[in-house]
């Protein structure tokens, strides 16, 4: 299994920038890709959905560039894969109480609509990279009930219970996968500075809008700089604060 001695990395679906510019820090160049650019930071605005279909079909795509030196770390859409959309599909959400059978019927196909949409896109990402050989990380939430722990074939190699450990915004437990690599176990020496913990606003189902999703995908950049210091460069690179 290869160690993760990496030049380049591809952010996928992070536009904030955050582990970009930490990235940047250690030496390593990186860029952001999405198909929104909220913050200013995505270097390359595209639809990675299409992406990752042009991919996944053998037609040309961001992904035939990709070499040895290189990592993609994909921070995937997980917004149909969390604890609450079983209560979506059950009808249980708080703002379902008034609804019609009939209407929680059409919620819950809409709902399971977009789950297979994204459970589909998930899963050709995967093999795009087994295919290719070359090196991917991939975050997802692992709070629980989650879909991918339920029924995802590949298992993550690494779960962080608990973020604020390492200085971040949230508890929000965290999986991610390792491909065609291993984690790094490098002793972080970084002082470790206080963080007021957050909360996420609104948590019933229909308030994921647009800046709901932004909020609970943030990651504080101290927690960035830890986990690449820990898990991501190789333990003979310097690391820089």
């Amino acid at each position: 299994m290869k160690t993760l001695k990496i030049n380049n990395v591809y952010c996928l679906f992070e536009q904030s920038g955050t582990f970009k510019k930490e990235f940047l820090k250690f030496g390593i160049n990186a860029e952001d890709y999405d198909i929104q650019d909220e913050f200013g930071q995505t270097d390359h605005i595209c639809n990675l959905f299409e992406e990752i279909e042009k991919g996944y079909k053998g037609e040309p795509s961001i992904f035939d560039n990709i070499g040895d030196t290189d990592l993609v770390f994909a921070f995937f859409p997980c917004t149909r894969f969390e604890s609450r959309i079983p209560l979506g599909f059950r009808g249980q959400m708080p703002q379902q109480k008034n609804q019609s059978d009939i209407e929680k019927l059409e919620y819950s196909m809409k709902l399971h609509e977009e789950l297979h949409e994204l459970y589909m896109l998930i899963s050709k990402l995967f093999t795009i990279c087994m295919r290719g050989g070359w090196k991917m990380i991939v975050e997802n939430p692992y709070t629980q009930p989650h879909y991918l722990t339920s029924y995802f074939p590949i298992k993550p190699t690494l779960i962080d219970k608990d973020r604020r450990l390492n200085g971040d915004y949230y508890k929000k437990p965290t999986q991610y996968w390792f491909l065609n690599c291993k984690p790094e176990s490098n002793l972080c020496i970084t002082p470790l500075e206080w963080v007021q913990t957050s909360k996420i606003d609104c948590p019933n189902l229909e308030c994921a809008s647009d800046n709901r999703k932004t909020q609970r995908s943030m990651m504080h950049p101290q927690y960035a700089h830890r986990f690449i210091a820990q898990y991501i460069i190789d333990s003979d690179s310097k690391i820089v604060k």
